[in-house]
């Protein structure tokens, strides 16, 4: 495998894990637009413990996502009290606290960044983006999941139905937050560094457009979303320096067509679907 191929799939497989970061909080109907702040607490936890605690590199990037989902925790109830766009305005200002505290923490560089002195390659990534999509794949094959889209598509129903929303919804933002600081851990060792001005808002709002593009109705939708979003620039790759205005204009264009996403797909069960209209009937009448 050449060094380009093998760039480009560990890009994917990085976009993958953060896709699914956003993913679950999304599923639940929140909007996180400080997911690169969480990404950058697993990228700075991980890239410590392995460099100062001799942690074996996948312990150390398990632990980061572990600090990531404290911390989304810690924050998720008074976060979550928000709603749209304060909610995303919320997280964006969390995201920022964040960056900006790494900033000033000389212990791990400070604007200079920080050096990561273990290295991990591709198959090492591919396990970990494997897992994490296999892990989201289950939750939503079980009650979890099913009380994540009743939340997501109608939270009065869904406490009709004796389900604790908040909790559910704060589980759901620790464990995106999880996934982001796992998806951090291995950009710090991939790459050997890590500096807190990569975790700002434009990869939070890249890593959501993920989501937005694939769909969020189907956990197929963030893995198809990171896959377009970090191969079809590479394949316009010809075009010089138009292939950013081509790429642009393809998704418009399929966000025109598809505006719910490449994939689509009914996820409620029936049981909630006939709660929600007989809901809306009463208060209709």
């Amino acid at each position: 495998m050449s060094g380009y191929v093998e760039g480009i799939l560990v890009l994917l497989a990085i976009n993958v894990v953060f896709a699914y970061g956003a993913f679950l909080p999304i599923a639940a109907g929140q909007l996180n637009l400080g997911i690169a702040g969480f990404a950058a607490i697993g990228g700075y936890v991980s890239a410590f413990l392995s460099n100062n605690a001799t942690v074996p590199v996948p312990v150390a990037i398990l632990v980061g996502g572990l600090a990531a989902a404290m911390v989304a925790l810690a924050v998720a109830v008074p976060v979550l009290r928000t709603r749209g766009i304060y909610l995303a305005l919320a997280t964006f200002a969390l995201g920022e606290i964040v960056r900006a505290a790494i900033l000033n923490i000389e212990l791990v560089g400070g604007a200079a960044g920080y050096p990561v002195v273990a290295f991990i390659r591709f198959p090492t990534i591919a396990v970990f983006a494997a897992g994490v999509a296999v892990v989201v794949w289950l939750l939503f094959a079980t009650r979890f999941g099913i009380a994540i889209t009743a939340v997501h598509d109608d939270e009065r129903v869904a406490d009709l139905m004796g389900l604790n929303v908040r909790a559910f919804q704060v589980a759901a933002f620790a464990l995106g937050a999880g996934f982001a600081g796992i998806g951090g851990g291995l950009y710090a060792h991939h790459f050997s560094y890590v500096e807190a001005q990569y975790f700002g808002i434009t990869l939070s709002i890249s890593i959501v457009l993920f989501v937005l593009f694939g769909g969020t109705q189907s956990v197929l939708g963030p893995l198809l979303g990171a896959t377009v979003f970090t191969l079809l620039p590479e394949l316009l790759r010809g075009s010089a320096q138009w292939r950013y205005v081509f790429f642009a204009s393809i998704v418009i264009l399929v966000m025109v067509l598809r505006p719910q996403g490449l994939v689509t797909g009914v996820r409620m069960p029936r049981l909630f679907r006939d709660h929600r209209e007989r809901a809306r009937t009463r208060r209709a009448v």
